[in-house]
């Protein structure tokens, strides 16, 4: 056997994002907002990145986090590499630059706010091209580097300058062909938040218990959407899908969320400031068409 046979399988590139963010920013919490992931989800990378490494890269404090020894030593030699690879699909970016709208944020967002409404936007503005990006990854992440940017957090971590998509509140959603009430049916929960079922119990009542487990409100909707359960999730994300009949409430009360999307842009581009205007009032407006309904 050779000796490249030998050799271990390098683990998944996220592990590594997951770790960089994580050791850069000394928090779970930041770094999941920061790649637009949810805290247990880096965590979990990040667990298995120690597993694979065989190491403890942090010690995990109330507080925060501390880098271990072997965590220092890996954090540059990962930042470099993680430069490198940047430099080097930046060689192959065949995306024009010129009037170019650069819109970053999560899968869940551009799915289900974005692009249910994209086309009137492209119809009134012809002449602007789009580019979006399902990954947020500046170095810090209280500094704009992209046209608009709407991360997912509490409003301590979005920072002040940034616009909450409002309503801001979970609320329970199944597919209009799913039978039967709420405390009978499969609950889809969506872990690394920091309100879901239980908050749903605390506030409304009983004992809810999920069954299905997802990382993100999209992934929540999509199941829900296809029969698979009643899904607890952003209001302001289930909007679109709510007036289109793809989900119905599976109760008609809603639940309070700690954590939103908040939309920011940069305030002396002229276009993005188009880009927000006209998302804030679609939402407002089909806001407006659920409190008639």
């Amino acid at each position: 056997m050779s000796d490249l046979t030998m050799v271990k399988a390098l683990p998944p590139l996220g592990w590594f994002r997951a770790f960089e963010a994580a050791a850069r920013r000394l928090s779970f919490t930041a770094a999941a907002a920061e790649l637009g992931m949810t805290q247990s989800a880096v965590s979990q990378h990040v667990r298995s990145l120690e597993t694979s490494l065989g190491t403890a890269l942090f010690i995990r404090r109330a507080r925060g986090l501390t880098l271990t020894d072997d965590g220092r030593k890996l954090l540059p030699q990962v930042g470099v590499a993680l430069e490198a690879l940047t430099a080097a699909a930046a060689a192959f970016n065949t995306v024009p630059t010129e009037n170019v709208l650069t819109v970053a944020s999560s899968v869940s967002v551009a799915q289900w706010i974005i692009s249910p409404r994209l086309a009137e936007f492209t119809h009134s503005h012809p002449d602007i091209r789009l580019r979006f990006l399902s990954t947020i990854w500046p170095d810090d992440f209280h500094t704009l580097r992209e046209n608009v940017e709407i991360p997912f957090g509490s409003p301590k971590q979005v920072g002040r300058d940034a616009i909450m998509l409002e309503p801001n509140r979970l609320v329970p959603l199944k597919s209009p062909g799913l039978e039967g009430k709420l405390h009978t049916l499969p609950l889809i929960e969506s872990v690394g938040t920091s309100d879901g079922w239980k908050t749903w119990g605390e506030v409304i009542g009983g004992d809810p218990k999920p069954s299905i487990f997802v990382d993100t409100y999209g992934a929540a909707l999509n199941l829900a959407v296809h029969g698979n359960g009643v899904a607890l999730v952003s209001e302001v994300l289930a909007q679109h899908a709510l007036q289109a009949g793809h989900l119905v409430l599976a109760h008609e009360a809603a639940v309070p969320c700690n954590e939103g999307y908040y939309l920011r842009i940069n305030e002396s581009d002229p276009v993005a400031a188009r880009f927000r205007d006209w998302l804030l009032a679609k939402i407002r407006e089909g806001a407006t068409q659920h409190d008639r309904s």
